[in-house]
């Protein structure tokens, strides 16, 4: 099979991954996440944040997963905006109500990977779409790996306005899972 036929292949079921993820059950009907692909000229971009990261964190797994992003096809990646809450005041995010964790949103604060606090529900929402994309991932036949990395330089590289967690979701059709056997 052709490499370019490889590649709209990859990228179509990269955008049925999305909208597995936007049908996904969302806590009270309220969608939050947000999606975007990665395609070949956007991966090399994200394997250089996350090798930057890698370094800035002292994470070596940043650098390793870099590798894999550079190798991919494509990276789908979905965030979620962590701080709209539903309006619950469940206490799952460790305040006393969702007006109380607004509030202690601060955003002078240097954000780390991941910015905080974030509704639990929200959170629970992301996961939920993650395991919607990557059955269909399976179902397709496309190798993958869900990694938090991919995510954080997505947020850092600022592709996801209003995100306060994300997950990269690389995607690759080769002869062997480059997910797989790694280092």
């Amino acid at each position: 099979m052709p490499e370019q036929d490889i590649s709209e292949g990859v990228m179509t079921v990269a955008k049925l991954m999305a909208l597995s993820a936007r049908t996904a059950p969302k806590g009270k009907g309220m969608d939050s996440l947000v999606t975007t692909i990665a395609g070949p000229p956007d991966l090399p971009i994200l394997s250089k944040e996350m090798e930057r990261l890698s370094a800035k964190l002292g994470l070596s797994f940043f650098l390793r997963d870099a590798g894999n992003v550079a190798a991919a096809d494509a990276c789908l990646i979905l965030g979620i905006r962590g701080q709209e809450p539903i309006g619950i005041n469940c206490q799952g995010c460790g305040y006393e109500g969702c007006d109380e964790m607004v509030g202690a949103v601060d955003p002078t604060t240097p954000a780390g990977p991941f910015r905080g606090p974030n509704c639990i529900v929200k959170i629970t929402d992301l996961g939920i779409a993650v395991g919607s994309a990557v059955k269909t991932a399976s179902i397709h036949n496309i190798d993958n790996r869900v990694m938090y990395s991919a995510g954080a330089a997505a947020l850092s590289l600022g592709w996801l306005e209003g995100c306060t967690v994300a997950y990269g979701i690389p995607l690759k059709a080769s002869g062997k899972n480059i997910f797989f056997d790694r280092k």
